[in-house]
């Protein structure tokens, strides 16, 4: 495993949004970088937390971290276990008060809970080897403070009844 920092969330050409993972030893513009493809409520989520902006309401991650820090517990660690067919998976570690317990998650929401409480985020070397593309590729495309504001903006002129299907 390699632990891995944020470096961004940013948007691929059809307008998809990405996660970008990157190993906290490499250099800027060196090493791999793991592009994960998540959706916009997830992307939404992430920059809150990794703007460190409060929502005015608590998004679906806010929520899931009020419930485990109410139940006594902590995230001690975000996973991205394996790639199968194009698809990402990941493992949520808590510590319980009655011991540990591993959770399957999708890697969005696993980042996601892991920005807003801190613990530390990993790859599997496989993954990274077999999904990570040069990181002189993506490394100026990650999120600059003016893509971070007009998303906020965006935030705040959107009806929620735009998402209604």
């Amino acid at each position: 495993m390699v632990k891995v920092h944020v470096l961004g969330v940013a948007l691929d050409a059809e307008g998809q949004h990405i996660i970008l993972l990157k190993p906290v030893r490499d250099a800027p513009g060196a090493g791999r970088v793991l592009p994960i493809w998540i959706g916009e409520q997830e992307a939404t989520s992430t920059l809150f937390a990794l703007g460190g902006d409060k929502p005015p309401r608590p998004l679906t991650h806010d929520l899931m971290k009020t419930l485990v820090e109410s139940l006594g517990a902590h995230i001690e660690r975000v996973d991205v276990t394996r790639i199968a067919d194009g698809t990402f998976y990941a493992e949520i570690t808590l510590v319980t008060p009655r011991g540990p317990l591993i959770l399957d998650a999708r890697p969005s929401d696993s980042v996601a809970l892991a920005v807003r409480t801190e613990a530390p985020l990993f790859v599997a070397d496989e993954v990274l080897e077999e999904a990570g593309i040069p990181a002189e590729l993506v490394e100026t495309v990650s999120v600059e403070e003016d893509a971070l504001d007009e998303f906020k903006k965006f935030l705040d002129d959107v009806d929620p009844e735009d998402f209604q299907g």
